[in-house]
Formats: C-alpha cells, structure tokens, sequence
C-alpha cells in the first residue's frame, strides 16, 4: 500500500513539471501578453481600491516579470498625476478615449525582456518596463486600452534603478516601444531616467557588441540551467528515496512468505526467561541390530 501511494506521488511530480515545462513554453505576441497580464491581475484582484497600488504575483509560466496595478479616477490623475518608485506620470493628462477611471498596468519584464523585444543592432542593459492605461469601465480588454498623451515640457518619466555604472554614458539611448509598434529612441536625461511623451514600454540599450552579446549568452545558460537543474536534483532524490523504500518493502514481504511456509517454533519458560522450543522428533530412532555384547 506504501508503495502504490509512493508511486503515485512521484507520477503527480512528474506531470506537474511536465505541465509547467509545456505551459513555460507557450507563445504569447506583445499584444496578447498585455491583454493576459491585464486580464490576470484584473481576476486577482475584482474590487480593487481607487488609488490604492497592488503588487501581482506573476504566473507561473512568466515566473521573473513583476507586475504592479492601480486604479485612479481621472479627476485625480488629471490634477496629481502618479508618482511611484518606478515611473511618474505628471499632473495636466487626461486619457484619451475620455473615461471616468483608468486602470494603470506596470509590468517589469525581467529575463523575458529579449524574448518580446528586441532593437536592431543594440543590446539591452536594462529589463524592458511596460507602462499601459486601461479604461476601467470596459468589460473588452482589447478596446479597453486608452492613450495617456503627454507634451515634451512635461513627460512621463521611466526610473530604471539597475544601469550598470561602466557603461559609457555616449552610446547610452532610451527607447521606447509604442502600443502601435513604433520605436523610438532618446537621450537619458538623468543617469539612469528616461522621459517620453506616451505610455508603451521602455528600456536602455547600447550599441550592439559580440562580447556583450557573449555574456548574455551566458547569462541565459544560467537563468535555465540553474532551475532545470534544482528541479533534476530535487526528482532524482525523490525517485531514490521511492526506489529504497520500494526494495526495502519487497525484500519484507519475501521474508514474511518465507516464514509462513517454515514450522513455528514453541517457546518454553526457563526460569525467567522465555527461549524457543522445538517440537519433539516425530520419528524416534532405531539401531540397526539389537546385539548387545
């Protein structure tokens, strides 16, 4: 019976990683990742606060983007704006369509930043940070989506905390991937803030160079293989303690079947101790010739 039930654990393991391996690899383009980021911390949270910041753990299948979600009515963002740690979106905006409250979707990308975006001949020192508006009162998540349209005397401003230090400032540029597709690039206008003039989603990249490119290279190898690996180390110690256990219980019941063909022994009391006792010969001796000299 233990060992059914040991089995069947390790069958449940097996499938699980097997659903996660095949869930990890589903494609999403940039739009439908959106909506299904969107739609996710939505169902997370259905009676969200106005004004209230949540912070959303990612799916598994996107296990490293962090997403972030707030809620705002537009007379608020039109006279405060949003200022949080990551981005700020100034005072004076309105969304265009026009609605009474808007859904405010961050999404850090982290190690899925390559695999989304990428920029010709530039490499990204930078995860890729998404900044979009939702029109809250829409049940469509695809037409819900609105434009938070700025000027250039008052952007909105990308916080990116994690630029490396030895990157030359010269060859540095913002850029920034628009909800129709386009791409533009910009000056950073502090050490490591961007400013634009719409919502979308935003990084930092340098010119392309095969060494950088080396030790990213490399850097996947790490962000895979360590995981794979726990993951294998954790499966082979659970099929081997499995496998013990299982030889152990069979080498039991060998023993217990061997017992039960074999004769019991009696035990007899000798003084104060119980010792075994065999049962008398059922055959007694004869001597071949009853000569006595």
């Amino acid at each position: 019976m233990g060992s059914k039930r040991n089995w069947l654990i390790v069958s449940v393991m097996f499938y699980s990683l097997l659903w996660l391996h095949v869930q990890a690899s589903e494609n999403y383009t940039q739009d439908s990742l959106n909506s299904f980021l969107y739609d996710y911390a939505f169902k997370k949270m259905p009676r969200p606060l106005t004004g209230r910041l949540y912070k959303v753990s990612a799916p598994v299948n996107l296990s490293g983007m962090e997403v972030s979600f707030i809620r705002l009515r537009t007379h608020s963002l039109w006279r405060n704006g949003v200022n949080l740690s990551s981005f700020e979106i100034p005072p004076r905006i309105l969304p265009w369509p026009f609605t009474r409250r808007v859904d405010i979707l961050y999404r850090n990308l982290g190690n899925w930043s390559t695999y989304y975006y990428s920029v010709p001949n530039y490499t990204f020192i930078t995860p890729v940070i998404g900044i979009l508006a939702y029109d809250s009162s829409t049940t469509s998540i695809r037409n819900g989506l609105v434009e938070l349209n700025t000027t250039e005397d008052n952007p909105v401003v990308v916080r990116f905390p994690n630029v490396p230090l030895e990157v030359d400032e010269f060859g540095v540029k913002c850029v920034r991937f628009g909800t129709n597709g386009t791409l533009e690039f910009s000056n950073m206008i502090a050490r490591s803030w961007c400013a634009s003039r719409g919502q979308g989603h935003f990084s930092v990249v340098v010119p392309y160079s095969p060494k950088t490119e080396k030790k990213k290279r490399v850097f996947r190898w790490w962000v895979v293989g360590i995981p794979a690996g726990v993951l294998g180390i954790v499966l082979f110690l659970v099929l081997g303690i499995v496998a013990y256990k299982f030889f152990k219980w069979k080498s039991i019941r060998e023993m217990e079947r061997e017992s039960e063909k074999s004769e019991g022994l009696g035990t007899i009391w000798v003084g104060s101790s119980k010792m075994p006792s065999a049962s008398g010969i059922r055959t007694p001796p004869v001597l071949e010739t009853s000569y006595v000299p």
